[in-house]
């Protein structure tokens, strides 16, 4: 069983932006479950707009990140190649997290988090298969109490 977004119902995948509200989890942005964060496109027009943030590897072309179909003002929020439209989102994260000229501290910050947010995944997939075996174990003693029920029944009627 998939850890499913509590807003759209639509499985959280690990590579999603996620938050946690009252302990359920939920894409940030469930139209666009993988975009960046808006902390990570801060990061990116401080320390990151003159020089490249990726290369599609499609196309081959390296790409400024005011290259992409992406606005200033994160309307659009898409990080696509400008030629085969291919997603460059994983490609720009990727940059944050080994850029030179991020902080280290912030670099490390930008990763713990990320981290974070995949072990919080994980960790709820991990808790819902064990809801689900703990399920299938309470179910089984359900049907045999039943079984045993209707059976000491059955021989009391007849007696």
């Amino acid at each position: 069983m998939q850890v499913k977004c509590s807003k759209c119902s639509r499985q959280i995948a690990l590579t999603d932006v996620v938050e946690s509200n009252d302990g359920r989890l939920s894409h940030i942005d469930c139209q666009r479950p993988n975009t960046l964060t808006p902390e990570e496109r801060a990061l990116i027009y401080l320390y990151c707009l003159d020089h490249i943030v990726a290369q599609c590897p499609i196309c081959e072309v390296s790409f400024r990140f005011t290259d992409f179909d992406a606005d200033m003002f994160a309307r659009s929020r898409l990080n696509l190649c400008p030629w085969c439209r291919q997603d460059l989102t994983e490609a720009v994260r990727a940059h944050l997290s080994r850029c030179a000229m991020l902080p280290a501290e912030v670099r490390r910050t930008a990763r713990q988090v990320r981290e974070a947010a995949q072990r919080l995944v994980k960790e709820s997939q991990q808790l819902r298969d064990n809801a689900d075996v703990l399920i299938r174990e309470a179910e089984a003693v359900l049907f045999a109490r039943q079984r045993a029920l209707r059976m000491a029944m059955s021989r009391r009627s007849a007696s």
